[in-house]
């Protein structure tokens, strides 16, 4: 599963310098994740790094957005290869 953003977002700026795959933004008012991008720290850390420094634990995982383990880990390899480009 991807992570998500909820309404209970403080925008206090703290997770998006912390994802390692550029995957959260600023959106029209409260920060973003994008699915596409977030590979829940798979590939990085052992645990999503933006969850561990939200004040407010605002960052569930995204119900709509199901990935296994394996396929978080495909989008990271998939992602470091289009970056090395």
């Amino acid at each position: 599963m991807a992570l998500m953003i909820t309404d209970d977002c403080i925008n206090c700026d703290v997770c998006e310098p912390e994802c390692p795959n550029e995957a959260i933004s600023l959106g029209p008012e409260i920060y973003v994740i994008d699915p596409n991008k977030c590979t829940e720290c798979v590939g990085h850390f052992d645990e999503p790094q933006c969850q561990q420094v939200c004040p407010v634990a605002c960052i569930p995982l995204h119900p709509d957005w199901r990935e296994s383990r394996e396929q978080l880990m495909a989008k990271y390899e998939r992602l470091t290869l289009a970056k090395a480009e």
